[in-house]
């Protein structure tokens, strides 16, 4: 078969991207594909044309990859790609607009409050102090936990605005849920499976860019240390983010378990790492599938119908 990486792009996390896509397309080629590798940043979608593949395999992470666009791209050009479509990986990427949705449908996630550059910096202050000390700030569309900051004192919460703010329109002030970090992947199309429980544990303070992405610097447990009963609605409040955002092929949902079970979801990522790091991948061996069955498996979910 003929398939295209896309990988690299514009965004912060073009490093990220890059190292995904390389990973990606070994495993593709190992599988006996026809693979082109493509950096819409550096040479554009023209090689699409050319190449004619049978299906995109999106490796692109942020904005212009994971929120839509190049998704819109590939629906005009009449080619099938992993992922989610334009719609879910829009609402994915925006995190006001997903809690929305989280709370329209029942799924717990924590209080927050969306503060916006149209606020004057006071009423923006008040704003998000309404949450409670402590609290956690983030730009709305960046992935990553680019411009994130846990303000444990209320003094530190105006500069934690601002750096939300510098990344994006608006910033999610969200209330700080003191728990276990856990993820969920979730694989396949027409009947999505929630993978394993997988629990993080950070050598940092939190799961920022370096706990993400450095080897050794965080530490991928699995099953999870929290309760059996915690671990199965972990996994179906996954499987129902998943469905109300509309996602299909795979994602990964975020959670935070408080110490007496309870769940609270943080977000769905759409088009989850795929690095030596990565979560997705790890949560996949634990349950049997290896590295290259699982890069078949999301490639099969772009030609099924």
């Amino acid at each position: 078969m003929k398939v295209a990486v896309l990988m690299g792009g514009s965004s912060s996390e073009r490093e990220v991207s890059l190292k995904s896509g390389a990973q990606v397309a070994a495993a593709l080629r190992r599988l006996g594909h026809e693979v082109m590798v493509i950096d819409p940043a550096a040479n554009g979608l023209n090689a699409l044309s050319d190449f004619n593949p049978d299906a995109v395999f999106i490796a692109l992470h942020g904005r212009f990859g994971e929120d839509g666009c190049i998704q819109g791209a590939l629906e005009m050009m009449g080619l099938r790609y992993t992922g989610s479509s334009v719609l879910s990986s829009a609402i994915a990427m925006d995190k006001t607009i997903s809690k929305a949705l989280f709370d329209m449908s029942g799924i717990p996630t924590p209080p927050y409050v969306v503060v916006s550059r149209r606020h004057d910096p006071r009423s923006a202050l008040e704003l998000a102090l309404g949450v409670g000390i402590p609290c956690v700030v983030k730009p709305s569309s960046q992935g990553s936990t680019v411009g994130i900051s846990i303000v444990k004192e209320s003094s530190a919460l105006e500069e934690a605005l601002k750096i939300a703010l510098d990344h994006d329109e608006e910033a999610l002030v969200e209330k700080f849920i003191q728990g276990t970090e856990v993820t969920v992947g979730v694989v396949g199309k027409r009947d999505p499976q929630a993978l394993p429980v997988l629990e993080i544990v950070p050598k940092n303070e939190f799961y920022d860019w370096e706990s993400k992405y450095t080897p050794g610097m965080s530490e991928h447990i699995i099953p999870a240390r929290i309760s059996e009963a915690a671990q199965e609605e972990c996994q179906r409040l996954a499987l129902r983010a998943h469905a109300a955002l509309k996602c299909r092929g795979y994602s990964r949902v975020d959670m935070i378990v408080e110490p007496e079970g309870r769940v609270w979801v943080l977000e769905v990522n759409t088009l989850p790492g795929l690095t030596e790091v990565s979560l997705l991948p790890d949560a996949a061996r634990a349950e049997g599938i290896a590295f290259d069955e699982l890069i078949e498996i999301l490639l099969n979910t772009a030609l099924e119908d």
